[in-house]
Order: structure tokens, then C-alpha cells, then sequence
């Protein structure tokens, strides 16, 4: 991606669950996977809303109480500040569910945005917005945030903030709407009882857990964003290699939590293209990329910690980045630590047992390219934690291991100018928590191979695949109990002439996405398809 061409057309994401995708009668498709409309020669002034193929949050079939939590237009960077008071019905506190939904609607000329919904400091969602189209677009995003239940049971400020410039070429102004919906518990249900945020954790912050906790689990909404070089951080290469995106030590970056300065979890970041990624608006009109619109946290057991953490002191929690070149900004991490108690105990006492960190690795390899041959740099990183630990409450004593071991490699390569730009990259997190007999080992694999190439008549095509996936096995004295698979995969292909207003752009394009989930709750399986804006494919197999 050339950056005259990112900055001139993607724009500068200025802060970032589950888009809703209308079931095939909505979205103007039938059950056989038809979708209404003949595909225009190219893209016009309007196109469909947007939609992704992953499942709505199912809800219960119990009786429910709607709160309207925010609204607001967003104009700039003013947020938006209320007052929150839970249902007095419906569970009064222990609900069985609650789900968070966010409608918004633009229209006009705008770039992509970021931004969060706080309530009582706990941020409940971190999304990013749709460009629009000249008529104008409405989406929705939905989100379970049962797991926030004891925040919600009690008054609190509210605070929500889409950054936003708007003046007489970017006109766009976001207008959004949330609401919660409680559902009446149909059983007792379980969610952490105490939601303890900490702000963005880059500068550090004190936490004192309750001296009853039994478990502790930190959550980071960690976005590269910010308009700068960290917003496209798996593209970035060395001082020595002739390329517009710079880091000190390329592309690698990794998302790590430290308590009282010792390292207590690590993570890969996910690498989210916003709706103006890789230089092309007209990928992402209709179909986001994966978690585009559903930033999730990541979480990181801090439970191995909890007999130092509950001495009743405040501890030292940091969030940093490793590979962010030093004083550069373009990263958010809040925090939030989600913390379950021992109710038949006062205390709980414990200790770290075991503390294990792999030497990190990160080697690039520049090679400069010649005549016809591009230029290439080759990265390969990784690092590996285990820490263990156990808690002594009121039902024994408990155990708690937490493994962790990140990898990435990646291929970019580059022409002179960068009028043709490529990377293929793929990152794993595999990651597995034993507590006492129960073992839950989750890989997570990331993926993204894409090529970005200017033309002659200043023809810009993108060409991309994106891939989400996660693998859970839970094992109880070694017999498998419970398992998932999670497949969210994005292809698109578009073209258009760059440097031109935008009704002289003559864009076409296709994508599609295809999510599937599958494992003990059953089986969902859904693809969709689009071509110069229009749905042209919603087909589901389970």
C-alpha cells in the first residue's frame, strides 16, 4: 500500500460483539441461498447495509426488560455522558442474560472511526464504524456482556465516545443508539462478582483485588489504531529497508500484562483491518473484516497470582506492547479485571509457585530487492510463558497453571514506490489453563495474505484473505467434556481508479465470508456474498 494512497483514501481511524446479519428474508435472500438483485456494472452511490455472517447472540426465552444506555451523535471528539439505573424487574440483578446493542446510521462522506461505550469505567464495547455511502447506511451490533452483570446491577455514569471530524468534505455524522436487554435467570447462572476497571494500562494502575478472591481474570481491549503506522504495525520493517512504515524491530508485536513489574501473561494481538484498510474502502462497504465491528478482549488468567494479589495491598498491573518503537503512539489497551469470590471464606491465601519465560524471539530478514525483484523481509517471532500457582479456599485447595506460547511469521514484500504491496502472515496463540483436574487448551490461529497493486491509469486492486480461528478442548481427568471450533474467513477482491473524485472511480468488487461454528452447542454454518455492494449469496448449511 503506497501511503500518499492510505492517507489520501483510507483516512486516520481517530480513537475500536457481533454485527447483525439479517437472516436470509431480511437481507433480501431466500433459504435456497439466493439473494435479491442483479449486481450493477460498478459500484453506485448507495449499497447494501452492513452484515456479517456470524450468528446473533442467542437470547432466552424468558421474560425481559430493555434500558436504553446511550444516545447520541457524534460530530467530534465530545463524548457522550449520562446516568445508567438498572430494571427494577426482571432478576433485579441476577440475570440470566444481558445483550448489548448498538444501532447506528450515517450518511454522506467519512472515514472509519473507533470508539468504546464505558459504563461505571468498565468499558462494555469497543467497535469501529462503516464508511458510508451518499444515501446513507444503518447497522447494528450486538454483544453478551452477561459477564458485566454485577456493574450493571447498580447506578452508574456512562460515558461513549466515536471520535469524529466533520466539516465540508467529511460530512458524516455518527448517529448511535444502545440499548440492554436483561432476561430473567430460567436457573442460577454464574458471572464474576466483582468488574474492577483499570483505564488504559499502558501507564500502569494499582489494583486491590477483594481478599476473597478465588479466581482473577484480566480482559485488554488492545486496538493498533490512531491513523499512524501502528494502525497497519504487521506491515512495518526496519530502519535499513527502504519502506514508508517504520519499526526498530519490524513487524512483531505482542500484548503483555505485568504484575508488581514481573511478566504475567502474553497474548498476540489480533491484526484487524478497519473498513478503510488496505487502501480500499469498496472491500469492506458490506462485509467488515473479521472483528472489525466486535473488538474482543484479551483475556489473560491471572488466577497463579491471586495468593499475592489478595493480601489486601494495591498491586502494580502494566499493559505494554513489545515492539512499539519507543514514544510511538497508535495503541489503546483498557483493562478490565473480572474477579470471582469465595463467599464462604474471608480470605484466601496462596502463592505463586512456578514462573517460567522462553528467551523472546524476533529476527526480520531484509532482502533488497533488484531490477524486476521486490524487495522482501522475512520475520519470524515468538515467546513462551508458564506460570503456576494455587489458592487455598473454602472448598481445598486448587491449582492453577497457565501456559502460553505465541508464534508469528510473515513474508512482506514490496516494490520500488510500493505501487505493488504484499504480506502474508500467520499468528498462533496457543494457550492452556489447568485448574486441578480440569484442563482447557485454546488455539487460536490468525491469518492474512494479501496484495495491493497500482496500475497504469492509476488503477488501485486489492486482493485479500483473512482468517479468524479458535479451537477449545476442555479435558476433566484427562476424558474429553466439552469442545468448539470457531472459523470466521473473509476473501475480497476490488478495483478502482485512485486520485479521482469518487464518482469517477469506476469500483468493482466481490467478497464473502463464511463463519462457522461448530462443537457441543451444536453446528452454525453461514456464508455470504457480495458483488459491487450488492448481497448476492446468503447460504446457510447447518
Amino acid at each position: 500500500m503506497r501511503r500518499r494512497v492510505m492517507s489520501m483514501l483510507v483516512g486516520a481511524t481517530l480513537a475500536a460483539s457481533t454485527l447483525l446479519g439479517a437472516g436470509p428474508a431480511a437481507a433480501g435472500g431466500t433459504a435456497d441461498g439466493t439473494a435479491g438483485g442483479t449486481p450493477p456494472v460498478e459500484f453506485g452511490d448507495d449499497w447494501h447495509d452492513p452484515v456479517t455472517a456470524a450468528p446473533p447472540v442467542p437470547r432466552p426465552h424468558t421474560k425481559s426488560c430493555e434500558v436504553t444506555v446511550a444516545e447520541a451523535q457524534f460530530k467530534d471528539f465530545t463524548p457522550y455522558k449520562g446516568d445508567y439505573a438498572p430494571p427494577a424487574k426482571c432478576g433485579k440483578g441476577r440475570w440470566g442474560k444481558v445483550v448489548l446493542r448498538l444501532d447506528g446510521k450515517v450518511k454522506g462522506r467519512q472515514y472509519d472511526r473507533l470508539g468504546y461505550l464505558r459504563i461505571g469505567g468498565v468499558e462494555v464495547l469497543r467497535t469501529s464504524t462503516p464508511e458510508p455511502s451518499v444515501d446513507g447506511i444503518t447497522w447494528s451490533v450486538e454483544k453478551d456482556v452477561t459477564r458485566y452483570r454485577e456493574t450493571l446491577s447498580h447506578d452508574q455514569q456512562v460515558e461513549m465516545l466515536i471520535g469524529n471530524v466533520v466539516n465540508d468534505t467529511y460530512t458524516g455524522i455518527i448517529d448511535v443508539k444502545a440499548t440492554l436487554t436483561f432476561y430473567e435467570a430460567a436457573k442460577p447462572t454464574k458471572a464474576p462478582d466483582r468488574v474492577l476497571p483499570l483505564g488504559d494500562g499502558k501507564d500502569g494502575a494499582t489494583l486491590t483485588t477483594p481478599r476473597n478472591s478465588e479466581r482473577i481474570v484480566a480482559e485488554v481491549y488492545a486496538t493498533g489504531s490512531g491513523g499512524g503506522c501502528e494502525e497497519y504495525w504487521y506491515l512495518t520493517v526496519p530502519d535499513a529497508a527502504p519502506y514508508s512504515c517504520k519499526a526498530d524491530h519490524g513487524p512483531y508485536r505482542e500484548v503483555q500484562v505485568k504484575v508488581d513489574g514481573q511478566l504475567a501473561g502474553i497474548a498476540a494481538p489480533f491484526p484487524t483491518v478497519w473498513t478503510g484498510g488496505w487502501s480500499n474502502p469498496f472491500l469492506w462497504y458490506v462485509i467488515p473484516g473479521p472483528r472489525a465491528f466486535d473488538i474482543k478482549p484479551i483475556e489473560y488468567d491471572l488466577t497463579p497470582f491471586a495468593g499475592v494479589l489478595n493480601d489486601g495491598r494495591p498491586h502494580r498491573v502494566e499493559v505494554s506492547v513489545v515492539g512499539v518503537p519507543e514514544a510511538q503512539t497508535g495503541w489503546s489497551t483498557p483493562v478490565n479485571v473480572l474477579v470471582w469470590q469465595d463467599e464462604k471464606s474471608d480470605r484466601v491465601t496462596g502463592r505463586l509457585t512456578g514462573h517460567q519465560e522462553s528467551t523472546p524471539a524476533n529476527t526480520t530478514k531484509y532482502t533488497p530487492g533488484t531490477g524486476d525483484e521486490a524487495h522482501r523481509l522475512d520475520t519470524e517471532g515468538g515467546h513462551r510463558l508458564r506460570v503456576s500457582g494455587y489458592v487455598n479456599t473454602s472448598h481445598g485447595r486448587v491449582a492453577t497453571t497457565v501456559t502460553r506460547s505465541l508464534a508469528n511469521t510473515s513474508l512482506h514484500r514490496w516494490t520500488e514506490g510500493e505501487s505493488t504491496d504484499a504480506l502474508k502472515a500467520t499468528w498462533t496463540d496457543r494457550e492452556t489453563v489447568t485448574t486441578g483436574r480440569r484442563a482447557v487448551r485454546t488455539d487460536r490461529t490468525y491469518t492474512m495474505d494479501g496484495t495491493t497493486t497500482l496500475g497504469a491509469g492509476d488503477r488501485l486492486r486489492t486482493e485479500i484473505s483473512l482468517g479468524d480461528r479458535a479451537e477449545s478442548v476442555t479435558r476433566t481427568g484427562g476424558r474429553r467434556t466439552g469442545w468448539s471450533v470457531l472459523d470466521d474467513r473473509y476473501d475480497g477482491d476490488a478495483t478502482y481508479t485512485a486520485n479521482v473524485p469518487r464518482d469517477q472511480r469506476h469500483a468493482v468488487g466481490t467478497s464473502r465470508e463464511r463463519y462457522r461454528l461448530t462443537g457441543d452447542a451444536g453446528c452454525y454454518d453461514r456464508t455470504i456474498a457480495t458483488a459491487q455492494g450488492t448481497l448476492t449469496r446468503d447460504h446457510r448449511r447447518c
